[in-house]
């Protein structure tokens, strides 16, 4: 087999992403899962906006937003039979520089559906029942040991190994990355995909028993639902549909309700851990390899997602030249992500467990629209007043562009594999086609006009809180330098530290 330039182990949301990034890079690489087939479980079945926008750049946004639902209230039951309904997400719509205002509900089944059929498309595929099961590393490469499920074993030299394989990450313990944390045994949860009858399907329904909590959420486009329910100190019985339906019965009080058919199930137990380092030589961890937590917030699924899109241009650029020293970047801007992960979504998990419920809390944060790397080495703010946004921050969207071909949002404009170079104002047409002929494809640019807030380009010069200023966005959507100075020199080196040399 021809080696290929990266090996990722492990084929959920944060595996396919990372081997979709790659592939419409056209980087060579090798997916492989250890199990037999993909999985098909709800569990992660929060989506957030900033994820949202990364699959709107991969092109599966309207897939996964179609097989999904914004706005599911839920129905919170008491003791004496009355209700009243929460909509955790009120009055969180779609705005002009976030196209996605609120979390989607959908499985994560359907989200890695769509990730699959997108790698598939871009030729791609996932190799089930394949194990790493060793790996040795040189100056050059990787050597990694895979184990077939019919027995046979291989050895894959591959440039790089990307570990995406799950909190249980064998990639994380071949290369003695430490798992730091905590396991609190007494916050355990039995989560199962099954059917109910009784229910309606347009409330997420919730009941805080004498027992503890214990809830249903409609999935979306199935006929099933998400049973949870927090499982007390002591009770050491084996997941089954059994014990789901007497937990719902003695907590919720209802015997109308009639569970059936599952198809999943899980216990789980509250883990908090996290690495101290993504990085060990030409070995990377994302995703729950790196950091576990609790669901409270719905992020553990997102932060992977994220994790790989960090991390994917950043191989195909190093792969073509750019200095290995943009790699030690991944870990630093999302080290440090992870770590405010594991706080919040530990709060999170506190609040629920407190309350016995669902964590009420939603917001910027949860959203994860405010996620950046001002602090990173590949922020570079040149500007003696910077605004509200900074080199570092997340690229916001804009609607109601023009150009020749009529109108468009500057996600449009952003949406592919390639650098941004964004102008406010007039005077940047030489420096932007000078550096348009030096990087060819791999930059493109576009300057929006001079007029007021209220011309045809308001939207994104009130996003960008600009009179005049170039703002080069990563491939990632972030804004990695930032300047009102018409020089060339700062910016051509600045691309090369993205691009390698052109």
């Amino acid at each position: 087999m021809t080696s290929p330039a990266i090996l990722i182990v492990g084929a959920g949301p944060t595996g396919l992403t990372l081997a979709c990034e790659l592939a419409r890079r056209g980087v060579p690489f090798r997916l492989v899962d250890a199990a037999p087939e993909p999985f098909r479980g709800s569990r992660g079945k929060g989506t957030q906006p900033r994820s949202l926008e990364i699959f709107d750049d991969l092109g599966i946004a309207a897939e996964v937003v179609g097989a999904g639902r914004f706005h599911l209230p839920v129905r919170f039951y008491e003791a004496d039979g009355s209700h009243h309904d929460v909509d955790l997400h009120a009055g969180r719509h779609a705005r002009p520089d976030a196209p996605y205002g609120s979390t989607l509900l959908v499985p994560q089944w359907r989200v890695e559906q769509a990730l699959r059929e997108r790698l598939r498309a871009l030729g791609g595929r996932v190799e089930y029942g394949v194990a790493l099961t060793a790996f040795a590393q040189d100056a050059d490469a990787v050597d990694a040991t895979l184990a077939h499920a019919d027995g046979r074993a291989e050895v894959q030299r591959a440039a790089y190994l990307v570990g995406c394989d799950g909190g249980r990450s064998a990639t994380r313990r071949l290369a003695g990355i430490a798992f730091h944390g905590q396991t609190l045994e007494r916050h355990r949860m039995l989560v199962a995909d099954v059917g109910a009858s009784g229910l309606d399907r347009e409330h997420w329904h919730a009941w805080r028993g004498a027992g503890g909590f214990v809830a249903l959420a409609p999935l979306p486009g199935t006929a099933q639902y998400q049973f949870q329910a927090a499982l007390a100190p002591g009770l050491d019985e084996a997941p089954s549909l059994a014990l789901c339906q007497r937990l719902l019965e003695q907590r919720s009080g209802r015997r109308d309700i009639r569970l059936s058919d599952p198809t999943w199930m899980s216990l789980w137990r509250a883990n908090v851990r996290m690495v101290d380092r993504y990085r060990a030589g030409r070995v990377f961890l994302a995703g729950d390899a790196a950091h576990v937590h609790s669901p409270a917030g719905g992020l553990g699924m997102n932060t992977g997602i994220q994790d790989a899109y960090n991390l994917g241009w950043k191989l195909a650029a190093v792969l073509r030249g750019a200095d290995d020293a943009l790699l030690d970047t991944y870990g630093e801007e999302r080290l440090p992500v992870a770590e405010w992960l594991l706080g919040l979504s530990s709060r999170l998990h506190f609040q629920a467990f407190e309350e016995r419920g669902i964590a009420v809390r939603r917001d910027e944060e949860t959203l994860q629209l405010g996620i950046g790397y001002r602090h990173g080495s590949l922020a570079c703010e040149l500007r003696a007043r910077p605004g509200t946004l900074a080199a570092g921050d997340r690229a916001p969207d804009a609607p109601g562009l023009r150009d020749a071909r009529g109108e468009y949002r500057l996600f449009d404009l952003l949406r592919g594999t390639h650098v941004t170079l964004l102008a406010f104002g007039a005077g940047w047409e030489a420096l932007l086609a000078a550096l348009r002929a030096r990087c060819g494809e791999a930059v493109r640019s576009v300057v929006i006009g001079d007029g007021g807030l209220d011309d045809a380009h308001g939207h994104a010069r009130a996003a960008y809180g600009v009179e005049t200023g170039l703002f080069v966005v990563r491939p990632d959507g972030y804004l990695g330098l930032a300047t009102d100075a018409r020089e060339p020199a700062p910016v051509e080196a600045y691309l090369r530290r993205l691009l390698g040399p052109r």
